[in-house]
Order: structure tokens, then C-alpha cells, then sequence
């Protein structure tokens, strides 16, 4: 493993998706700015993750002055060069049962929050003329699922989002990029998803099954990686088990 001296920040770093991208990092040598808005999720990583390669810190992505002093607080811990914006939140409501509150907080977190940590992210990269960002969407943010007015609504804008701070930020050599995902086991997709959820998700997935967290770090570490991915921003890469490939599956 050869080790970094540049940083990447996670956001929703001690949970889920991006507990299992902040362990797959520190394993290939980066140093990683794990930051989640729980404070339990947070000293319960603490105590797996090396803490010479793992800082785990309090983070609100809808407090943009918050982000701002959490990255200013943390500049010793080495230069900023990648982000993963994983933190956000979900629910399966019907169209008729979605109400404006739970949609403006949807977008509050998942797109807004999104933004927040991005801009302050890119502002700290420009300075050093190079950086990745990859923005967590979701499969529901391409096709239309049943259920996910709100969240489908909130991750469509993730994937805009990043097509458009890729053309704008490519002059200060910063790549943006978008991972969505299809359903993976995680704590938020077990209180997301019923029964009768995992078994329509199942039938439509070609491989049949959820994915494990782990199985996104490979390609969130490509993207990240300036050696390997250096001519690729503006793209969005489904991890999803062929879900948008699929058309008429096989009994």
C-alpha cells in the first residue's frame, strides 16, 4: 500500500455506504476527513478505523458555515484532494402521501447539503489546481420509481448538479463525477425499504440481490485516483447490479 498525504473528505463517513468508503480509502493509503452528524456513528468508527488515517469529526451538510470551519479546523490533517458526498437521507412515501415538508427536506439534505460541502470542497481545491469530487446519487435519480417522489426528485438533482460543476470546474483541473447506486444493505435502506420493496427490487435486479457497502469503494477509489481517472469528469457510473440495463428479465 503506498500511502497519501493528501486528504478526502466523506460526508455520511461512519455510516453505511460511507463507513465502508472511509475503510476501503484508508486501506489504500489515503487519509480520510470522516465527518457524519452523529456523534454515536462517529466514536463507534473511531474505535475500528486507524486513527492515523481516519479523523472522524461532527458535520452538519445543511450548515454551510459549519462545513466551511469543519474543513478550515482540519487543514493540518493534510491538503484537501477528493470528496465523497455520501450523507443523505431517504423514505418511501406514495405521491399522494408525500407532503411539501417532506420534500423541501429531502432536497434540504440530499441536494442542498450536497451543494454545501461541494462549493466549500471546491473552493480549498482551486487553490491547489487539482481535485475529485463524486457526488452519491441513487438509480432513482434516472428512473422512476414508485415511492420516491421526493427522493428521486432529490438525486435527479445530484446527477444534474454534477454535470454542471464538472463543465465549470474542469478549468481548475477539478473533476466532479456521480456514483448512483442501486439498493444496497445498508442501515438507511433496511428503514427505507418493506418487504414487499426488497422483493420487487430483487426480481428487477439482473444479479438478483442487494449489494454490499464495500462493493462501491472500487469504483469511488478510480474516480478519486488522478493516476487512473484523470480524463474523466461529468460522468455518471451506476453501481446498481444491471437495474437501468434491464428490460424483460427471465422468471
Amino acid at each position: 500500500m503506498q500511502t497519501r498525504p493528501e486528504a478526502v473528505l466523506v460526508t455520511g463517513g461512519a455510516s453505511g455506504i460511507g463507513l465502508s468508503v472511509t475503510r476501503g480509502l484508508a486501506q489504500e493509503g489515503w487519509k480520510v476527513l470522516a465527518a457524519d452528524i452523529s456523534q454515536e456513528a462517529l466514536d463507534a468508527a473511531a474505535r475500528e478505523l486507524p486513527s492515523d488515517r481516519v479523523r472522524c469529526v461532527r458535520m452538519d451538510v445543511c450548515d454551510e458555515k459549519q462545513v466551511s470551519d469543519v474543513l478550515s479546523a482540519n487543514e493540518d490533517f493534510g491538503p484537501l484532494a477528493g470528496l465523497v458526498s455520501s450523507a443523505g437521507i431517504g423514505k418511501e412515501v406514495s405521491f399522494f402521501d408525500t407532503d411539501a415538508a417532506l420534500m423541501r427536506r429531502m432536497l434540504e439534505v440530499n441536494l442542498i447539503g450536497t451543494f454545501n460541502v461541494a462549493k466549500q470542497a471546491a473552493l480549498r481545491m482551486r487553490e491547489r489546481g487539482q481535485g475529485s469530487i463524486v457526488n452519491i446519487a441513487s438509480v432513482s435519480g434516472i428512473r422512476g420509481n414508485v415511492d420516491r417522489t421526493a427522493y428521486g426528485a432529490s438525486k435527479g438533482g445530484v446527477i444534474t448538479m454534477t454535470r454542471v460543476m464538472a463543465v465549470e470546474l474542469a478549468e481548475f483541473g477539478i473533476r466532479v463525477n456521480v456514483v448512483a447506486p442501486g439498493p444496497v444493505n445498508t442501515p438507511l435502506v433496511a428503514k427505507m425499504h418493506s418487504a414487499a420493496s426488497r422483493e420487487i427490487w430483487t426480481r428487477m435486479l439482473p444479479q438478483r440481490r442487494y449489494a454490499e457497502p464495500q462493493e462501491l469503494s472500487g469504483t469511488i477509489d478510480w474516480l478519486l485516483d488522478e493516476r487512473r481517472s484523470s480524463y474523466v469528469t461529468g460522468q455518471l457510473i451506476c453501481v446498481d447490479g444491471g437495474f437501468t440495463a434491464g428490460g424483460i428479465l427471465r422468471r
